[in-house]
C-alpha cells in the first residue's frame, strides 16, 4: 500500500507550548485510523496541525509526498485534507444545499452521494443551516467536508453531545465512508468502542506522544489495555 501521511518525531503546539512532543506515526492511502486517549493529550492538536493552524518546532509532517511545512492553510484543502472541526463552522445564513455546493470538487463525492449518506440533509436541503438540530448540523459539517472530494478526512469528535439515535446514524455513514468507500480518514472520539469498529488501526496519545498502537478489530478485543490511557471507555 502506498503510504499517504508520515509524521516523524513532530513537536508543535501554540506559540512556545508545546503539545505534541516527539509524535511519530504514518498511515496509508485508504486507511481508516482511530486517535484515542484522554482530553489535553494532543488529538486535536494534531488535526490542527494538519491544517496548518499550529506552530510547529521540529520534525517533519508530510502528506501526499509533500513536506505541510510549506503548504499555506489556504491550499490545505486543495492538496486534499478535508477537516471537521468540533465546533462544525457551517454557513448559517445558507441552506443546506448551498453549504455544500460552496466546497464542491470534482471527484466521486457530490450532492447525489451526500444525499444517500445522509438522507436528512436531502429532506432538510431548503433549509437554513442555523435551522437544523446539532446531529443535523454535524452531518452536514461531514457531508461539506467530503464535497471537497478529499483524499484523507479529518474527524474531531464527531459524536460528541448527540442523541443515541443522531450517534447512530453517524456511525453507520462514517462506517460506509471507511469500509465501503475507501475514504481515508482520521477519527478522534472519545467514545472508544464505537471508534475501534469504524475504523482499521488505532493509536493512543499521551503527553502529545504516540505510546500504542494495534490493530482496532484487535484493540476490540482486550478494550482493558487501553484504561491506563484513555481512562473511563464511553460506549
Amino acid at each position: 500500500m502506498t503510504e499517504m501521511l508520515k509524521v516523524d518525531n513532530l513537536f508543535a503546539g501554540y506559540g512556545e507550548a508545546i503539545v505534541l512532543d516527539a509524535c511519530s506515526f504514518s498511515m496509508n492511502e485508504g486507511e481508516s485510523l482511530a486517535l484515542l486517549g484522554r482530553n489535553g493529550v494532543g488529538k486535536s492538536t494534531l488535526l490542527l496541525t494538519l491544517m496548518g493552524h499550529t506552530r510547529v518546532q521540529r520534525g517533519t509532517l508530510t502528506c501526499f509526498g509533500q513536506d505541510l511545512a510549506g503548504i499555506p492553510v489556504h491550499r490545505r484543502p486543495s492538496l486534499g485534507l478535508g477537516w471537521v472541526p468540533q465546533e462544525r463552522e457551517i454557513f448559517a445564513s445558507l441552506t443546506v444545499e448551498e453549504n455544500l455546493a460552496v466546497t464542491s470538487r470534482p471527484g466521486k463525492w457530490d450532492l447525489a452521494r451526500v444525499y444517500a449518506l445522509f438522507p436528512r440533509l436531502k429532506e432538510r436541503r431548503k433549509n437554513w443551516g442555523n435551522e437544523l438540530s446539532g446531529g443535523e448540523q454535524q452531518m452536514l459539517a461531514i457531508g461539506r467536508a467530503l464535497m471537497l472530494n478529499p483524499r484523507l478526512l479529518l474527524l474531531d469528535e464527531p459524536l460528541e453531545g448527540l442523541a443515541p439515535v443522531i450517534v447512530d446514524e453517524l456511525c453507520a455513514a462514517i462506517g460506509r465512508m471507511a469500509k465501503q468507500e475507501g475514504q481515508a480518514l482520521i477519527l478522534v472520539e472519545q467514545h472508544v468502542e464505537q471508534a475501534l469498529r469504524l475504523t482499521d488501526r488505532c493509536l493512543v496519545l499521551e503527553r502529545g506522544s504516540v505510546v500504542h498502537r494495534a490493530e482496532s478489530g484487535s484493540q476490540l478485543q482486550d478494550l482493558s489495555q487501553l484504561d491506563k490511557w484513555v481512562g473511563v471507555r464511553l460506549h
